[in-house]
């Protein structure tokens, strides 16, 4: 009896196992199944990425408009005042490179969160970000305002009188905006990072409606000189801030800013600032290193310094398409890399690599093909407008084989953490090449403003060897987690 129990029991026990093994091993396939499925799946579909870019591209050629209609219309006060309006400009960009790096900061530790699924971290992140940003551009504004005539003067002593004398005026005005460009641009980063870029593209619109009409009304209507451009830019980036953080606080939004705890803490903001800092310190010496070159230019003359400026807001139309992608590879390699997939990591950043160059041969070749029709909106002298079709050409043509690699690839992997590499070789590439160069075959030569151009390009042969090579290596694959 005792027999019979014990080979039942040993019969049930041998089919519960079978069964059970059957089951977990059941269990194993579809687990494996599914991490394929997962890990097969792209985080962006094309969908996806068409609705992030094409924004951005929008809000990248209204970006270049605005700029086009304010060297347009104040070449009509004289070549003084474009002169003026385009020095002030390159203090501007530098301005504009601070924020936006700090934006970078944001979006890319945002852009992780959002990847991880950590939202309440991206929350904290995006509220961070608004304080830092507020903060530091206060104080910048009222360093400006404060020594608005020195720093102008150390930059730029050698110009005209009648140049200074606008740069002066377009600076102080220029410069009471700068709390509200912060903000607008950390905001836009923000909706970026959650992959919605159509919000900034909307504002920017009206922005740049603003900034247009108040232009032509001022200029034409009032017959003011350089305040006709500064005013409407203070005004429009006043209402684009406003509306910005307006719309941040919807907490309908993945990430969103609330008034509650609104108080610094010193361990998002070191996040951020440990993909700011470099960025900011790159960018910052890149913009630093072009008003040294223009400070350079301004020593050959004003026909050459207004052909620079015109050359400059033309050039932009060349760069914009890739200016957007890059500014897309932050939100989508950011993801990626919090999800932790390095595989689509690179995966989207040839995509938007490839995108990048169809876009910029386009844009650029039509460029090159109508610029004769496209000077002659300008109203400048033949030797101003023969310069400034030189210099378009220089950098138009090799942007078409260099730009998306010298400054599209290294948001990746900026976006990967990598943020210390890209800072060096930037910097290095800017002193040595950018501004030494231009100094030698500028100065030294006698090539004028086509030898700061032909320096340019010899900087951004630089930045793709070695940028180039550091994404190959896979060394950057270390770095995607430091910033934890």
């Amino acid at each position: 009896m005792t027999s019979i129990k014990y080979k039942s029991f040993l019969l049930v026990t041998i089919i519960f196992v079978k069964q059970f093994k059957q089951s977990y091993v059941k269990l194993i396939i579809q687990k494996i199944y599914r991490g394929i499925k997962m890990e097969n799946k792209e985080i962006f579909s094309k969908s996806a990425l068409k609705a992030l870019i094409i924004p951005l591209l929008v809000e990248q050629v209204l970006a270049v408009t605005v700029g086009l209609s304010d060297v347009m219309m104040v070449s009509n006060v004289g070549e003084a005042a474009i002169s003026g309006v385009s020095l002030v400009d390159m203090i501007n960009n530098l301005m504009i490179a601070i924020f936006a790096a700090l934006a970078t900061g944001g979006a890319v530790v945002t852009a992780q969160c959002i990847g991880a699924r950590h939202y309440e971290e991206a929350r904290k992140s995006a509220k961070q970000l608004i304080i830092v940003a507020i903060t530091l551009s206060i104080v910048i504004m009222v360093g400006c305002l404060i020594f608005n005539r020195h720093i102008l003067r150390v930059l730029f002593g050698s110009i005209d009188n009648d140049v200074m004398h606008n740069a002066m005026l377009y600076f102080l005005i220029s410069s009471a905006s700068y709390p509200f460009l912060a903000l607008y641009n950390s905001c836009a980063a923000l909706f970026r990072s959650m992959g919605n870029s159509a919000i900034s593209m909307k504002v920017s619109i009206l922005m740049n409606v603003i900034n247009i009409c108040g232009n032509a009304i001022l200029i034409f209507v009032f017959k003011m000189g350089v305040e006709g451009v500064a005013i409407p830019s203070l005004v429009s980036r006043f209402i684009a801030a406003i509306i910005m953080l307006v719309l941040i606080r919807n907490k309908n939004n993945v990430v969103y800013v609330d008034h509650h705890n609104f108080k610094p803490e010193f361990g998002m903001i070191r996040r951020i600032l440990y993909i700011a800092i470099p960025s900011g310190m790159e960018n910052g010496i890149f913009q630093f290193g072009r008003i040294i070159v223009v400070s350079i230019i301004s020593t050959f003359g004003t026909v050459q310094i207004a052909a620079n400026a015109v050359a400059n807001s033309i050039d932009g139309m060349g760069t914009l398409c890739g200016q957007a992608i890059s500014l897309a590879m932050i939100t989508v390699v950011g993801q990626c890399v919090g999800a932790g997939d390095l595989k689509q990591v690179r995966l989207y950043t040839k995509k938007l690599l490839k995108i990048a160059y169809i876009l910029t041969i386009c844009v650029n070749s039509t460029i090159l093909l109508t610029l004769p029709w496209i000077l002659k909106i300008f109203s400048l002298s033949d030797e101003t407008r023969s310069l400034a079709f030189i210099l378009i050409c220089i950098h138009n043509g090799c942007a078409i084989l260099l730009w998306p690699l010298s400054f599209v690839l290294p948001n990746a992997l900026r976006a990967c953490n990598d943020v210390k590499y890209t800072m060096v070789v930037s910097i290095f590439s800017m002193c040595m090449f950018r501004i030494l160069f231009s100094y030698i075959i500028g100065q030294y030569f006698g090539m004028g403003a086509i030898g700061v151009w032909i320096a340019m390009i010899i900087d951004w042969i630089f930045r793709v060897i070695f940028f180039v090579y550091r994404f190959v290596s896979g060394k950057w694959e270390k770095l995607t987690y430091a910033n934890r």
